[in-house]
């Protein structure tokens, strides 16, 4: 099995329970909240060592009780953290998620140490370039610091996945043509493109960002299941796995970006990959929480068989 190194951000989230998502001026009275481990390249690493992927993990928390929490949540299923940072008088990142009555969430995040995350850092952790087959990157550390981590992870021929989030429509060119697999979902494309229709035109959205140098494009679309256009050009929808009781949406995007570099891992192709994040996916809307809701290897099988 193929190692993979995600860089991000390692988060404590707020889950904050609202009847629905509170428009500007509006004020909610809400049932309460849960603490749980966040963060985007944090849930995605967590996701990896639990399908049962060889994951490493770079990053920053701060020298406080979460993150101190955070790390040993990661530790406990796998990931090698040894290579994190723990900064002294730093606050660790923190998200506050609302999460509406249908399952669908806003979110606000406070970087914290994710911010810390920056070139230095990581020209000292080289070696886990050298040593890793895939890197996985997001947006919630310094753009900067992605893009010096994509341009140095092809220049020594490692395949790069990017979960554009948050999504920005500044993303250098250079950093495009460093991406085998991007990984945005319908609202994301649109904010990458300036387009709010882009959804309504995957084709041509998806075309865009193939010009601008990305390999693959795949584009999450909910309860629409998938849609793919490959290195060659070709397009194809993958469905959604259907009758699911969808409680919060949380980490489903994380938890397919994690599934898809696991199966790229395992050596399969990108279809069994891609039919794989669809049911982690799937299964991680019908429980609450980041972290929390991400399925182990097993139980995933067991979801795969009864909903195939």
């Amino acid at each position: 099995m193929k190692k993979v190194l995600v860089i991000g951000s390692i988060n404590c989230d707020y889950v904050i329970n609202v009847p629905q998502i509170p428009e500007t001026g509006e004020t909610l009275l809400c049932g309460g909240y849960e603490l749980a481990p966040g963060g985007k390249g944090a849930n995605q690493a967590y996701a990896l060592a639990k399908l049962g992927g060889k994951v490493a993990m770079l990053g920053a928390v701060g020298d406080d009780g979460p993150g101190e929490k955070l790390l040993g949540n990661l530790r406990a299923v796998g990931v090698d953290v040894s290579e994190i940072m723990t900064l002294p008088g730093e606050s660790t990142g923190t998200a506050f998620i609302f999460v509406d009555s249908a399952g669908s969430n806003s979110i606000l995040v406070s970087q914290g140490a994710n911010l810390r995350v920056n070139e230095e850092y990581i020209k000292k952790h080289d070696r886990r370039f050298r040593e890793c087959d895939i890197v996985v990157l997001q947006l919630e550390i310094p753009l900067d610091t992605v893009l010096y981590c994509a341009r140095r992870a092809k220049e020594l021929q490692k395949t790069v996945i990017l979960d554009p989030a948050p999504a920005r429509a500044d993303i250098p060119r250079e950093l495009y043509r460093c991406v085998d697999y991007i990984k945005p979902n319908e609202v994301e494309l649109g904010m990458l493109l300036e387009d709010s229709k882009a959804r309504n035109h995957l084709e041509e959205s998806t075309a865009v960002l193939q010009s601008w140098g990305v390999k693959n494009v795949v584009v999450t679309m909910g309860d629409k299941g998938a849609f793919l256009r490959d290195e060659t050009g070709r397009t194809r929808k993958f469905p959604p796995v259907t009758g699911l009781q969808v409680v919060d949406t949380t980490a489903a995007g994380d938890s397919f970006t994690a599934a898809l570099a696991y199966g790229l891992s395992e050596g399969g192709g990108l279809r069994d990959a891609l039919e794989l994040a669809i049911y982690v996916s799937g299964l991680v809307v019908t429980r609450r929480g980041a972290q929390t809701s991400i399925p182990g290897r097993e139980r995933v099988k067991e979801f795969m068989a009864r909903n195939k």
